[in-house]
């Protein structure tokens, strides 16, 4: 059994192709039974802004690459997927695993979101059946050793986010931002932080609005001077504002070129969200600018630096805890020899057993002692060659083993 991840992602491909390729809760459902359908043995669908990824576990991986890629480009009836498809296997795809669930792939270093996302993605993927030993034994792993490597390097107490970088972005394009009137369109995690980070740059004029009004009512408990607007009015209150931030989790556009009212002055928008929120035909009038993620990589070069520094430190706890999983992985191939020899000794220990009671009749007390003596010696007698299996290193080398086990016990 072999890993490979097939997909897309902010490094290779652009915010126009992944938001084509996205995967909402019903969508991932719908192909992770679709994959499963093809013969792919485990399948975890991640779907994030900034990645859309199929991870696969087979036993007949180059095959299956190629049905995962194919289906890519069929599901989303688009054949541009093709051309920004991004293949890794077997041990580069481990790694990669590793990082993603680190944060040490993402825009933003070490962001915490990820890691919560790659945790659905594999309960999802439990739930469905899709995720099985392999693959439960690998994600659990990325994950154990991202949380170990967040907790020693302490990579999110560092305050950058993709809502930071965004103000921060604004701020470099209007320069002071303290005399501004901003709009906050949907205040789940990312629109929250945003909401902070405009506090924190000095912006007392803060709108917010969300399609669920309750969730404003709560957020104004924690800031009362936001000024709470309704959803349906977003329209009347954008060219009032200096600064528009956009972060909803809505799959379709939540401001229409058609629907905004003229624009007379200067509009900065940000776009947080993919699919995208904001419909990029706005950028067409020229009192707008529009920013999306993928412009905020410009920003970056010290978020840049500091993943070098931090990818290079955390290296080492992500090589150690694959060389871990390489070891059980060597296990579990070893799993079926192991476990028809256990019970070829439960049938010996039953047939061994019966034997004895039909020639002699022994009371319950001696029947029991009879019982876990055969039962221990049976399981001395495998018990050496179940641990030279284990430590056998060599692949080659475990097969032979295994073959000869099975002929000498007869497990065939």
């Amino acid at each position: 059994m072999n890993v490979a991840v097939i997909g897309l992602s902010h490094q290779e491909a652009p915010i126009e192709i992944r938001e084509m390729a996205s995967f909402s809760e019903a969508k991932k459902i719908e192909a992770t039974s679709m994959l499963l359908d093809l013969g792919i043995e485990e399948v975890i669908i991640l779907s994030t802004c900034n990645r859309s990824e199929i991870y696969i576990a087979s036993s007949t991986l180059d095959e299956d690459i190629k049905l995962v890629k194919d289906f890519y480009s069929r599901y989303f009836k688009s054949d541009k997927i093709s051309d920004y498809i991004f293949i890794k296997k077997k041990d580069e795809a481990i790694n990669y695993l590793y990082r993603v669930c680190s944060g040490l792939d993402s825009i933003v270093i070490g962001e915490d979101q990820i890691l919560g996302q790659v945790k659905d993605a594999l309960m999802t993927a439990m739930e469905l059946d899709a995720s099985k030993k392999f693959m439960n034994k690998l994600f659990r792993e990325a994950i154990t050793t991202a949380k170990n490597i967040k907790s020693t390097y302490k990579i999110s107490e560092n305050p950058l986010s993709i809502s930071y970088i965004g103000v921060k972005f604004l701020k470099e394009k209007i320069g002071d931002l303290s005399d501004k009137k901003a709009f906050i369109i949907g205040v789940g995690k990312m629109g929250k932080l945003a909401l902070n980070h405009l506090l924190d740059e000095g912006v007392t004029k803060i709108y917010c609005c969300n399609r669920n009004p309750q969730k404003i009512k709560e957020l104004k408990e924690l800031y009362p001077s936001i000024i709470q607007v309704e959803y349906e009015n977003r329209y009347d209150y954008i060219p009032q504002m200096d600064i528009l931030v956009s972060a909803t989790a809505s799959t379709h556009t939540v401001v229409k070129k058609l629907d905004l009212p003229p624009i007379t002055k200067k509009l900065y928008a940000l776009d947080l969200a993919l699919p995208r929120d904001i419909d990029p035909d706005i950028a067409l009038d020229s009192n707008i600018v529009l920013f999306d993620i993928d412009s905020l990589k410009k920003t970056s070069e010290e978020n840049e630096k500091l993943r070098n520094e931090l990818s290079e430190k955390a290296q080492g706890l992500i090589s150690e805890s694959i060389t871990e999983f390489h070891k059980w992985k060597k296990t579990i191939k070893v799993d079926n020899t192991i476990k028809s020899l256990n019970e070829r000794c439960e049938e010996i220990h039953r047939d061994t057993i019966s034997y004895i009671y039909r020639k002699m009749d022994l009371p319950c007390r001696e029947k029991r002692i009879v019982e876990k003596m055969l039962d221990s010696a049976l399981k001395r007698l495998i018990r050496e060659p179940i641990i030279a299996l284990k430590q056998i290193d060599e692949d080659k080398k475990q097969s032979e083993y295994m073959k000869v086990i099975e002929e000498l016990f007869d497990l065939g």
